[in-house]
């Protein structure tokens, strides 16, 4: 069982920046990948970002490559998401999740995982 918990979420201006961050329960947190799922009101849940165990691989939705970036620090069990150049359409709870698998195109009923969510606002 792995458990996660985000934080560092909040509220931005537009053109801000935010880095939340998510801390897994498990010592083997090095041998998941690890993603991150955003929730709009009113949306469907949908993929941001995911990184292999080593964090050599990584891959982002259209709609933050360039904004977004993750990165993990497995002695400290630990995942960011930075994220820049936030936009009002970013505003959404940011899942943290965990699989065993690096995949690149999974959806969220692939991942075995979820923290409780933390809330990121960005003003217009």
């Amino acid at each position: 069982q792995v458990q996660l918990v985000e934080s560092g979420g909040g509220l931005v201006q537009a053109g801000g920046s935010l880095r939340p961050s998510c801390a897994a329960s498990r010592r083997t947190f090095s041998t998941y990948a690890m993603g991150w799922f955003r929730q709009a009101p009113g949306k469907e849940r949908e993929f941001v970002a995911t990184i292999s165990w080593s964090g050599g691989s990584t891959f982002y939705a259209d709609s933050v490559k360039g904004r977004f970036t993750i990165s993990r620090d497995n002695p400290k069990n630990s995942v960011y998401l930075q994220m820049d150049s936030l936009k009002p359409e970013d505003t959404a709870v940011y899942y943290c999740v965990a699989r065993r698998n690096y995949c690149s195109r999974c959806g969220e009923g692939d991942y075995d995982y979820w923290g409780q969510g933390t809330q990121v606002t960005v003003s217009s």
